[in-house]
């Protein structure tokens, strides 16, 4: 049985490894050791199975500027399951539960870059749609939003900022 709950030092290891199978490179992995080192987490969850670490998700803190205001929001990312356990449903387990978890600590915009066929399945749609960019045009499709509650980002939109380490570990 799999098991969601949040990350423990203990898994630290597992959850780098997990991060740098996933994407077959070390970059998410450090991204993850990065917002955890400059404590920039919102919310770090991992997957178990029989104690091993199957997969892992992160939020970290965002902002939305819009007129002059700033909204404090969360990005979702990375999100990682291992290759020989990926389509059994680990990772919509961790986005579900995740974004659970981000509303009830009052959180109710979540932005993500990601598959835009995968996405939506969670409520995600491209933020363009709503008026929102990030700066990277070649992204526009992937970057998308997901309200937690309806009507969050009504009368917002503008420009959403990651944290200065997405940049860094792209």
């Amino acid at each position: 049985m799999i098991n969601i709950r949040e990350e423990r030092p203990e898994d630290i290891d597992a959850i780098h490894y997990v991060e740098s199978q996933a994407f077959g490179q070390a970059n998410q992995a450090d991204l993850v050791d990065a917002l955890r080192r400059t404590d920039k987490v919102v919310l770090s969850l991992v997957a178990i199975e029989d104690k091993h670490v199957l997969g892992h998700i992160m939020f970290s803190p965002a902002v939305l500027e819009h007129e002059g205001e700033v909204f404090d929001v969360v990005a979702l990312g990375p999100v990682a399951v291992l290759p020989e356990r990926q389509n059994e449903g680990i990772g919509s387990m961790l986005v579900r539960n995740g974004l659970e978890r981000c509303l009830e600590r009052g959180y109710d915009i979540v932005f993500l870059i990601g598959h835009p066929a995968y996405y939506p399945r969670f409520g995600f749609v491209p933020a363009a749609t709503k008026g929102i960019i990030c700066g990277a045009e070649m992204i526009r499709d992937a970057f998308m939003v997901a309200e937690l509650r309806d009507g969050a980002l009504a009368g917002r939109h503008g420009r959403m900022r990651f944290q200065p380490e997405f940049e860094e570990y792209r």
